[in-house]
């Protein structure tokens, strides 16, 4: 099925149409979560060795669910986990999961460290940018990131620092002999956090991986980068992608999802109206009149 075809129909059945057809914005009240717990964590507190980006994540959740998937989300370039996009965490949280907003190094942009020479150099600078930035490999001194700074570094400290503070939480069932247990999180990202979530599900199985705008890496000029094309350890069925058609980097995002084998059904180029002042960039995250999408892409959080 065409894709804008596809989200028509979506709109017309969560009874958004008029709004589309009108060109307004959604006047859906907001998200409400009844027990709703709400609080921000130093990565310096889990981890004293951490010292780079010291901005404190930001974790929410519903705490009549004593059995949630976990929601983990990456923002982007320069984004600071406090200012996420609540409306997007507190849906996934009435889908039944808890969420974190993670902290981690995110003022380089791939895109700003590898190109002109620094591609030139090496057609494999994105992925060494990631692989460092995710797990902590030392691959590239093009960026400063520390061992101790990675996305999988930190995320594990922040499990095993709520697993102490929270101890009926069960915070530990998102670890298996001191990993992440994959497997029951949805992992997510906006922008170089859609990409470095889309980098994650490529090499760990999760359960779902949602990537929003999620970058445009490339190995030389107009050709995107060769680790899209990379085996995924995600099966094609949990994979899920948007962006907005009217973003200036569209079609090279559509581009790198198709690379990434995203089922046809599970792409969705948004085509609604841009809020008041905003860029269409972020409307896949911020805008509330995609909340239906949300539901839809996040499927059920609860453990069974």
């Amino acid at each position: 099925m065409n894709r804008a075809i596809k989200l028509l129909i979506l709109i017309i059945g969560s009874g958004l149409y008029h709004q589309f057809a009108l060109g307004q914005q959604n006047t859906t009240n907001p998200s409400r979560v009844k027990n709703e717990i709400e609080f921000t964590v130093k990565p310096s507190t889990t981890d004293s060795t951490i010292k780079a980006s010291d901005y404190p994540h930001l974790v929410m959740y519903d705490a009549s669910i004593p059995q949630a998937k976990l929601f983990l989300f990456l923002p982007g370039t320069n984004g600071i986990p406090e200012k996420g996009p609540k409306e997007l965490f507190k849906t996934a949280i009435q889908q039944g999961y808890r969420v974190i907003n993670l902290s981690y190094i995110n003022k380089q942009a791939v895109a700003g460290v590898c190109k002109g020479e620094n591609l030139v150099n090496d057609c494999d600078c994105t992925e060494k940018f990631r692989t460092q930035r995710v797990f902590g490999t030392k691959m590239t001194t093009l960026i400063p990131d520390e061992p101790q700074d990675a996305i999988v570094h930190r995320l594990t400290k922040l499990i095993m620092y709520l697993n102490k503070i929270d101890e009926k939480g069960n915070w530990d069932m998102y670890l298996e002999n001191g990993s992440i247990n994959w497997n029951i999180i949805t992992v997510a990202g906006q922008s170089q956090g859609g990409g470095m979530a889309a980098f994650i599900a490529k090499r760990e199985l999760v359960n779902r991986v949602i990537t929003f705008s999620g970058g445009w890496d490339f190995s030389k000029k107009s050709k995107i980068a060769k680790w899209y094309f990379n085996t995924s350890i995600t099966p094609p069925e949990r994979w899920f992608g948007t962006y907005h058609s009217q973003e200036p980097r569209a079609s090279v995002i559509d581009e790198t999802y198709r690379a990434m084998d995203i089922p046809e059904n599970h792409i969705y180029p948004l085509n609604l109206k841009i809020r008041e002042g905003k860029r269409a960039h972020g409307e896949g995250i911020r805008n509330i009149i995609y909340k239906e999408l949300w539901i839809e892409i996040l499927g059920d959080g609860h453990i069974k």
